[in-house]
């Protein structure tokens, strides 16, 4: 297992704390976390400490994918590795921010519905023996997304304190740009799913 592997067996693993962090009742075992204030924003202290760990996560996906393609590492291992990483970090995170609050339901439902839809047409197109590359839409979507998280596990701060909702903008560009890259994949590979 190469070094970028490792790397994205670490987001994984970093993934799961951040879902245990954000779902296990700690106050069935009396177990509080800090809660602070600012400006009458009421702060909870695991949320901070998730959007830490997804930070360190997020960087993991941009790392490993770096050295992968720099040192001629990219494997077939690492690639479905790293597709998996990527939506047990985000799809997981959204749909738990959603279900807590923090973000509009309709986000995770366009995402997970979009992965689902992508991952169809990739597995059709193995099928067939093509691999279907990632395409700049979907990193870009990816992108705004995690930015878009981010922002939303820090109450989207300082932003918040003028009234700016930058996190709904970025979750907002990440789900547009996640419709218009599934209609990118379906326009590039429509002729390989329909050929039979």
């Amino acid at each position: 297992m190469n070094l970028p592997t490792k790397l994205t067996v670490i987001r994984i693993f970093i993934s799961f704390i951040i879902i245990f962090i954000l779902l296990f009742p700690f106050y069935e075992i009396s177990v509080s976390f800090p809660q602070y204030t600012i400006d009458g924003i009421i702060i909870r202290s695991e949320y901070i400490i998730a959007g830490i760990l997804f930070i360190i996560a997020s960087l993991t996906d941009f790392i490993d994918g770096y050295l992968a393609r720099k040192n001629n590492q990219v494997t077939d291992l690492g690639k479905m590795l790293d597709a998996i990483a990527d939506k047990i970090l985000v799809d997981s995170v959204l749909i738990i921010l959603a279900c807590h609050g923090f973000i509009n339901p309709l986000v995770p439902v366009i995402i997970v519905l979009r992965d689902i839809f992508v991952n169809a047409i990739k597995m059709q197109a193995a099928s067939s023996g093509k691999v279907v590359a990632a395409i700049k839409t979907g990193k870009f979507k990816t992108a705004s997304l995690m930015i878009g998280i981010i922002l939303s596990f820090f109450y989207n701060l300082p932003f918040e304190l003028f009234g700016l909702n930058v996190a709904g903008f970025f979750l907002l560009l990440g789900s547009v740009m996640s419709v218009v890259s599934a209609f990118q994949y379906y326009n590039m590979n429509k002729q390989l799913l329909f050929n039979d």
